[in-house]
């Protein structure tokens, strides 16, 4: 148990302590506001797009692939989004945060931990690959839509009908620089073109920048007061994000036959800290950010304990060695 909770906060503490860092920084007015706003721009626009085409380039996928696993992790995703944002458009007050709230809810970095979870517990991170298959580019087609249909500028304009919102978002997707790299990335994989060592070493170092950046951003970006408007949906993004969605989709996993490296990768996908990239891509596409800001700082807090707790429960009843 300590062990576990060592290992936890070893992953998600120096994350919080970077968007401490930026918030600190701000307000000795090193980073400015035209930091956080570049900052985001570039990795909305160049750092996130080329860390997620190095990712599945360099993926194997037709050497690892599991039909069923991609599939489960594929539906998992799919079904917590749709009932989320539901539940959202339902019974959320202010719905202007309806599409911050729906991405902060589900969206983990499971590209970002996957495998460093899986690495530090079996010594392997094969089946990350396969999680981030069947998660993240429906984490991003999602958020397009999602960010495009429930933007605060859409919702103020009186002309803006459904069809607008519908070509808006079609719009979106086509061009959004976050799926054409998946998109650019599934190919290289599917064709398996080799990747020359210098080019390797210069996308991985443009892909290095988009944690540390995007977390920057978000500290030096922060609102305290602002963030307080937000505290009863931080709190329920937080609890679904890190409890909810685990209870009901882990014991389906169990159920489904599926044990150890598949079962911790699930874990990640559904109970990790809410990706940066997600605020990122929030203040790109219209929105204001403080949510997702927000529950990015306490998903990233609380995210230690609860992560221990899940793989605490998973060792005791023996679905992981």
């Amino acid at each position: 148990m300590g062990e576990s909770l060592l290992f936890s906060l070893n992953s998600t503490m120096p994350l919080f302590f970077i968007m401490v860092l930026g918030c600190l920084l701000h307000r000795k007015n090193f980073l400015t506001d035209d930091f956080v706003a570049m900052a985001n721009k570039f990795v909305f626009n160049v750092a996130l797009p080329v860390q997620l085409f190095r990712d599945l380039a360099t993926m194997d996928v037709r050497a690892s692939f599991d039909g069923a696993y991609v599939l489960f992790c594929a539906a998992a995703t799919t079904a917590s989004i749709l009932v989320i944002w539901v539940l959202a458009k339902l019974l959320l007050k202010d719905k202007h945060i309806v599409g911050e709230f729906v991405q902060a809810c589900y969206r983990s970095s499971a590209a970002i931990l996957g495998a460093a979870f899986i690495q530090n517990i079996y010594g392997t991170s094969g089946m990350s690959g396969l999680m981030i298959l069947g998660s993240v580019p429906l984490y991003n087609i999602f958020a397009v839509v999602i960010l495009t249909l429930e933007s605060p500028s859409l919702s103020r304009s009186a002309k803006s009908g459904m069809g607008e919102k519908i070509k808006k978002s079609l719009e979106g997707i086509v061009t959004n620089p976050i799926l054409l790299g998946i998109a650019a990335g599934f190919v290289w994989s599917l064709l398996r073109l080799p990747m020359p060592t210098m080019v390797n070493k210069t996308l991985s170092s443009l892909a290095g920048l988009t944690s540390p950046l995007a977390l920057l951003a978000i500290g030096a970006g922060f609102k305290g007061r602002a963030a307080l408007a937000y505290l009863k949906p931080t709190a329920v993004a937080t609890v679904t994000k890190l409890i909810l969605l685990p209870a009901i989709f882990l014991p389906m996993a169990v159920h489904f036959g599926f044990t150890d490296q598949k079962l911790v990768a699930l874990l990640v996908m559904l109970g990790s800290v809410t990706t940066p990239a997600g605020y990122v891509m929030a203040k790109q596409m219209g929105h204001e950010g403080v949510l997702t800001g927000s529950v990015c700082v306490t998903t990233t807090l609380f995210s230690a304990f609860s992560l221990t707790f899940w793989l605490f429960l998973l060792r005791s009843m023996g679905c992981i060695a």
